[in-house]
């Protein structure tokens, strides 16, 4: 919610690489270590009603609802947030042109964008046959906010079975879900681990030995990793293991994954708040470091092994399963709960943390102390740390950090830290031969598509009726012009240049280019994706989705040896 820039991409191969604990992997560009709140753009991390984006003009957004934003202005920050001027009135006072002039996207232009950050990989058969429970994965990311801060990650378990795949949902800055979506699958994979293995594994270390690689990544080439970092992450996961080590004496063999699911998503998390308060020499890393904490991420990881399908949740973004019914319908069977104001539970839960005192303050307008729209996140120190510990980091910070308002700023209301925590909510799903396909997504595509369409685009995608079906006008009157206009346009859509390769990206079309009959409209597709940076965030949020399909009859032969 930063995708590593570079040229934009179409029709990228895939290409999955089978690493060591830590590799040498592409190097995180630049724009990751900018400061964390560069010059005006304080309204984009806490502003609701504005995107400041050069230092001359701030413009007021009326298209996002307060709701959707993760952050809301604190009094404090008005005088930052007050627009010069209405988007309306500068675009109104600079046209220059005596008649309007339309600009829209050509066909290839539109695939180019929507394509560019697209991922596919498909599981390798054995003697012909293919003997996972996954026959693959498709995966994309469309950015709004500059950098993009969403991420997402796949690997697959080497030392012991299963899948994992993953979206994060980054805030503040995207410094914190791109040390999440590095980091965390390293700390499920060991969390799974056999004590042989992890005694295996110390003492190659000790001994100076080569490593066994415990993850095979599928990676988009622009799904990077911090090279500068790896020696800092490297200990810190080491560590974890070595205490693995020490608890565990080798007696007992079975390892709960919930269990390690929660033990990975909570260390990570501590790990990022001690090597904050612990610092680095290196003043490059001790910033890095900062910036980590001090940014947030939420994250919605699945584990997949063999019909066990385990969904570890921390914060807003989501799990969908695409159910197949007898008749050929589509059904959505959510995985994942809501970490936010809408989900009772979590209201419930904040409140019997907090004194009775603090009933009322704990969450205000819908968000935690009135700022925070998910009540679970990595990261996010301020809302973690005591105040004292958060002046004592920031003053003997770099100069960056100090003299940063974002993060010398206090919450309102901040008596009993932590308000935040990182745990998963995880759920356990057994696979049927009906269970199709599984979609992980930030909140980005759940803003603006209903589950139910998210799996019927999808499931009728994957068994090639997207083209078949008839076409729902859904009460609205519809002239024969109209009607032939929208049969045209399915007959272009079959064409190859509208094809998609990509269950993600197909998804992402409807998300960004549905009109009010469920069709995709290239005119609206084309205005949303030729918007400007500063525009972007104020019609949608980034987003990511990866869309894992089943093999059925792999699932079934599970059953029936049952």
């Amino acid at each position: 919610m930063c995708v590593c820039p570079g040229p934009r991409r179409i029709g990228i191969p895939v290409r999955s690489s089978s690493l060591p604990l830590f590799s040498d992997a592409m190097p995180a560009p630049t724009q990751l270590f900018f400061p964390l709140i560069r010059n005006c753009e304080l309204s984009r991390i806490y502003g609701t009603a504005c995107y400041c984006h050069h230092k001359h003009l701030c413009c007021s957004s009326s298209y996002i609802p307060q709701s959707q934003l993760r952050y809301t202005p604190h009094p404090a920050y008005a005088t930052f947030c007050r627009p010069k001027e209405s988007w309306w009135q500068y675009t109104q006072g600079r046209r220059y042109a005596s008649t309007p002039q339309k600009f829209y996207l050509t066909p290839p232009q539109v695939n180019s964008i929507l394509k560019a950050n697209e991922y596919s990989f498909k599981v390798p058969e054995f003697d012909g046959k293919n003997v996972s429970s996954i026959l693959g994965f498709d995966s994309n990311q469309l950015p709004a906010n500059a950098p993009i801060e969403d991420r997402r990650s796949a690997a697959t378990c080497l030392q012991t079975r299963g899948m994992l795949l993953g979206v994060f949902d980054g805030h503040a800055g995207c410094a914190c879900s791109q040390a999440v979506s590095e980091r965390l699958f390293y700390y499920i994979a060991v969390s799974l681990l056999p004590h042989e293995t992890l005694l295996e594994i110390e003492n190659a270390v000790e001994s100076g030995r080569a490593l066994l690689p415990i993850l095979q990544w599928h990676k988009h080439p622009n799904d990077y990793f911090s090279k500068e970092a790896s020696k800092l992450y490297f200990n810190s996961l080491r560590t974890y293991w070595q205490e693995l080590i020490d608890l565990n004496t080798g007696e007992s063999t079975d390892i709960d994954v919930k269990e390690a699911l929660i033990n990975a998503f909570k260390r990570l998390d501590n790990d990022i708040s001690l090597e904050a308060q612990v610092g680095d020499p290196n003043s490059f890393l001790n910033y890095l470091v900062l910036r980590v904490a001090f940014s947030g991420a939420t994250a919605c990881v699945a584990h997949v092994d063999g019909v066990d399908l385990h969904v570890a949740n921390t914060g807003d973004s989501r799990a969908m399963l695409g159910v197949q019914e007898e008749d050929g319908s589509w059904s959505a069977v959510t995985l994942s709960n809501d970490h936010n104001a809408q989900n009772e539970r979590e209201l419930e839960r904040l409140k019997l943390e907090h004194p009775k005192s603090e009933a009322k303050s704990v969450v205000k307008q819908d968000r935690l102390l009135g700022l925070l729209m998910p009540f679970r996140a990595f990261g996010d120190v301020k809302f973690k740390w005591s105040i004292d510990l958060q002046k004592r980091v920031i003053e003997s910070g770099p100069d960056q950090l100090n003299d940063n308002e974002y993060t010398k700023f206090i919450p309102p209301n901040y008596h009993t830290p932590p308000y935040l925590t990182a745990e998963p909510e995880v759920t356990y799903h057994r696979l049927r031969p009906q269970d199709k396909f599984l979609v992980l997504a930030t909140d980005g595509l759940w803003e603006t598509m209903h589950r139910q369409d998210v799996v019927r685009i999808v499931g009728e995608y994957l068994t090639g009726m997207h083209h078949q079906q008839p076409i729902a006008v859904g009460g609205y009157k519809v002239t024969l012009g109209q009607m032939h206009g929208l049969l045209t346009e399915r007959r272009t859509k079959m064409s190859s240049v509208f094809e998609d390769q990509n269950a993600a990206t197909h998804l992402i079309r409807h998300a960004v280019g549905n009109n009010e009959f469920g069709t995709v409209d290239h005119e609206r597709l084309s205005k949303m994706l030729s918007l400007p940076e500063e525009l972007a965030r104020m019609y949608r949020d980034d987003i990511t989705i990866i869309v894992v399909q089943f093999n059925s009859h792999v699932v079934g032969a599970y059953q029936n040896r049952e």
